[in-house]
Parts: structure tokens; sequence; C-alpha cells
């Protein structure tokens, strides 16, 4: 076993000194040590039931012959973190989870690893650090949080943002709001809608290296504590058989991935997390690539935030196996291996369709002929950027650059109605270096879209948006304006032309070769984590990583 070299020989009993004092015997150092990567927190709803999980986890490794050793890392919680200066953390913590995972596990040498996970940055980071390892491991997800009910409809996090953005426009008085803040989150679990945290949950199970059915039941929902048991002894499964991450992890199987992104109408964090895990993996993975599956693969879930359902209405109308079976239906997944010991297609033959349901469309009825994400290259954004399509049919926008250097000065305007039908809202210097962190612009977004102005405005970003966001927004526009792109010189009123059909974002900037930026307002983080982010992030075109040679 890989622990041998920690805990077998005379040399080693100082170290086994250590491990009596937490309980292990005799017997245990002649089994194999597995790691419990927990992401458990009390900040956030996401993840403050992941205690529960671990301990059936742990209880299935121990029943099937190994030695569960539960260790915590942080969490970021963007739906709280959203709007304000500490949602710069978010996307950093993505590599803290990974690098904490990989120090753990290679400093006390674990044969396996099981990690759970639940809010968004910890599903790609866990899962990253799964790739680096290559140890026989799975991820397991927390689960989504059930809908609230807000006079008589179902809401979600989603709802409470929107709901500024209308009492702003003055169409929600302040007992409402209040109202709608007290009913959104019922409970412990992820948000509801097809956001990221769900958008990873799915796209890591057609991945293969988390459990289908263990990830698609609900956070509260008693089955949950049967499928993280499961998930213990299945880990114990993949050291037996001598399955590694990596195995799971390969070019066919991000392509999966992905199509259950376009399927479901995903998030675009979903671009930045799978180019990360592929570059983790070894595997080759371009935005070309996701252009080209999201071109070909249709939108068939009807799902929050530009449709109606949320991933525990999914789940009861037969979830991801029944999407899987149309996706395979259609001609567009690969049959991949997967941590359950079953194919991709294997779980797609055990799909049971709910009598009725309206949440995941026949093949031959999708909601959108193409997929809910494009990637974009122009003048604009030569590296490349990403246009969400969910929520609207538009397919072209032109009109007059209204540009701020942060987040913060944009929202500003939107609440203030100095943002007209037709403009563009441009939003740079928030990108993985320049922000630093690439915030999310769900507050800005949702403003736009409470005020009634969604239909008419289009937004451009070398952020990020949030998987509640709707509109016709642009994201991830690469190079930065830290790095020197050309949104760094685009000045109100400058014509931007947005056309999906072209895959092009383009601007007229008049005497372009004489402009100069303009210089990035200071954000107070010249040292600490986010500096040293700053100085090793990769272009969001490449994922935002931090690990390039």
């Amino acid at each position: 076993m890989r622990s041998d070299e920690i805990k077998r020989g005379p040399s080693r009993a100082p170290a086994r000194a250590m491990w009596r004092a937490v309980g292990l015997t005799d017997e245990d150092f002649d089994r194999p040590l597995i790691g419990v990567a927990n992401t458990w927190t009390e900040i956030t709803p996401c993840n403050s039931h992941l205690r529960e999980l671990a301990t059936e986890v742990k209880a299935g490794i121990r029943a099937a012959g190994g030695v569960p050793l539960e260790f915590n890392t942080i969490v970021v919680t963007d739906g709280i973190a959203m709007g304000s200066s500490g949602m710069r953390a978010s996307l950093v913590s993505r590599e803290v989870v990974a690098d904490s995972i990989e120090l753990v596990t290679r400093g006390h040498l674990f044969d396996g690893v099981v990690a759970i996970s639940g809010c968004d940055k910890t599903i790609p980071g866990t899962v990253m650090a799964l790739a680096r390892l290559d140890l026989p491991s799975l991820m397991l997800y927390g689960g989504s949080i059930a809908a609230g009910t807000f006079r008589g409809r179902a809401v979600t996090i989603q709802d409470v943002f929107e709901a500024v953005g209308a009492h702003a426009a003055g169409t929600m008085d302040d007992a409402a709001l209040q109202e709608i803040e007290g009913a959104a989150c019922p409970g412990a679990g992820a948000c509801g809608g097809q956001f990221t945290a769900n958008t990873m949950s799915v796209a890591t199970a057609f991945l293969g290296i988390s459990p289908m059915v263990g990830n698609e039941i609900p956070a509260t929902d008693p089955r949950k504590r049967g499928a993280a048991r499961k998930v213990g002894e299945r880990v114990m499964g993949l050291l037996r058989e001598g399955r590694t991450a990596r195995e799971f992890l390969t070019r066919e199987a991000l392509l999966n991935a992905w199509t259950s992104v376009s399927a479901t109408a995903g998030s675009t964090n979903a671009v930045l997390h799978l180019l990360a895990i592929a570059h983790e993996a070894g595997a080759t993975l371009t935005l070309d690539d996701l252009d080209r599956v999201s071109a070909r693969a249709p939108v068939l879930t009807d799902l929050k935030p530009g449709g109606r359902f949320t991933a525990p209405d999914m789940e009861a109308a037969g979830g991801m196996r029944l999407l899987a079976a149309r996706l395979f239906e259609l001609g567009l997944l690969e049959d991949t291996p997967t941590v359950s010991g079953a194919s991709l297609r294997q779980l797609s033959e055990a799909a049971a369709e709910a009598p009725d349901q309206e949440v995941i469309r026949p093949a031959s009825a999708p909601v959108k002929r193409r997929g809910g994400l494009a990637i974009l290259t122009g003048s604009l954004a030569p590296e490349g950027c990403v246009l969400k399509l969910a929520g609207h049919d538009r397919a072209r926008h032109q009109g007059p650059a209204r540009v701020f250097d942060s987040e913060e000065a944009a929202f500003a305007a939107v609440q203030e109605g100095r943002i007209r039908p037709g403009d563009v809202i441009v939003i740079r210097y928030e990108g993985p270096r320049g922000g630093p962190g690439m915030r999310e612009m769900l507050g800005v977004t949702a403003a736009v879209i409470g005020r009634g102005l969604g239909d008419s405005v289009a937004l451009v970003t070398d952020g990020r948006f949030s998987g509640a966001t709707h509109g016709f927004m642009v994201g991830h526009v690469a190079p930065e304006a830290a790095a020197g792109g050309p949104i760094a010189l685009v000045r109100d009123g400058d014509r931007i032309r947005i056309d999906l059909d072209a895959r092009r974002l383009d601007v007229d900037m008049a005497g372009r070769e004489s402009r100069q930026p303009s210089p990035p307002a200071a954000n107070g983080h010249a040292t600490g984590v986010l500096a040293k982010y700053a100085r090793s992030v990769a272009s969001a075109a490449r994922g935002a990583v931090t690990t390039l040679a």
C-alpha cells in the first residue's frame, strides 16, 4: 500500500504513536488509509450538512475494509459574497481547495480519497485535486436545496437578487423584499436552479468522477445518507480494482461533461472549471471544442434561471440518467466509464421517466435547438469570450458602450437609472488578474433584469457570471483589461457588436492606435493571497489555473 511508507516498520513508530492518539489500532495499520476531504462549513447552507454525509462515507469505508481519515478544507460562498469585495476570494478559493486536498493527501500518503463538495468552487476544486493526485478516488456532491415559497410560487436565491432590482425600480416594497428574503432558502443544500453548483454536479457525473445517482438526490432527502455510505464502499472497490482518477478524466469524458452543460443551459462558470480540470488531468480541451459541442447539443431541460424548474424537480422527473438517455438517442455522447462501476450508457439504460413530467424534454422537442452557451472571438476578445444564451432568444445586439472600471460602479449606474435601452454595459478590470479573482456580476445582471431592461441591454465583462445570470451577457473576455486586452481601450459611446451567428464580439474604436488604457483603480490587494494569485493566474481562456509551467 502507498500508505505503508508512512505507517509500517520500526522507524515509523512516532507516526503510529500519534495516530494511536486519534484512535487507530494495530489492525488499522494493516489497512488502506482513505482521506475524506470535507468542505463542511457553518457559513453556508450549501455545505452546512456535509458533516452528516461524511459520517456515512466513513462508515462505508470502514465496512469495506479501509480506515477513513477526515479532514476539512475551505469554502468561500458566492451567494453571500456576491456583489461585495469579498467576491474576489471566490475563484481563488477553487485553487486553495485543490491545493489543500493535494497537500494533505500527499503529506499523509493516503491510498485513496473521497471528496465531499457543496457550493460552487468546492466542486471543481475537489475534482482538480483528484486529477492531480490520480489515486482511487471520487467526489460526492452534497445536493440541492429545496425551493422556497413566496406568495404561492416557488423561488430560489435568483429571485432574491432580482427582487433587489425590482425594489430599486419601485416595483417591490420593503415588506415584500423582506418576505422573499426570508422564504428563498428553506434549509441545507446548494442553490436550486441550474446555477454553478448544480451545473457542475451534472458535469462531474457525466465526466464519470462523481456518482450520478448520489449527486442528484437533494440535500435533505433521507436517501442522501445511504448514497453517501455507498460512496465510501465504492472508493474501496476502486482501490481493489486499481482504477484511478485519470482513467475517468479523459478528453472524451470532458466532452460528455460539456454536452451535459449545454443540454441543461448550465452556468458559464463550467467553461472555466472544465478547462481547469482538463489541465490538471493532462487532457486536451479548448474553447473551440466547447463551442462545437454547444452548436450541436440542444437544450433539453426547462431549468432555472431561464426556465421553470429546479434540480430537485429534474431528479423527480427522471434525473441525469434520463438526460443521458436523451443525449445518447441524439448520438451526442460517448460511452465512457464512471466511478459507479457502470458505464455512462449503462446508467442511461436504467433511466425511469416520471409520468407527464415536463422538466426533461423529448429529444425530438428540445427547449432550444442549440446549447445554452457560445464562444465568441473578435476585435474585443481575441482569445475568446462566453455568451450566455439562456433566458433570451436574441442572436445579436449592437449599441453604445457604457464603460465602468468596477462592478460597483456599474451596479450604481443601473440602480440610479443611468442605463438606457440599447446600451452595452462594459465592466472591466474584473478578470482573474485585474479583480483580482474574476468576480461574478450577478448583482449587476439581476439589477438589469429587475429594472425591466433584460430584453434591451447587453453586458460585456472580463469578469464572470453567476449560474443564476440570464439575459444577453458576455463574460470571460480575454485578454482581460489588466493584461492589456482591447477591452481596456474602450470608451463611452464606442459601438459594440455582438453576433451569435458569426461568433463575433467586435468594437468600433476611432483612433484606437493613440488610445491609452485607463489605469485600474487601486483595490488594496498589493500583498497577501490575492496578490499572489494575480501574479500566477492564467487567462480565463485557459481556465484561470495557477499551475502553468
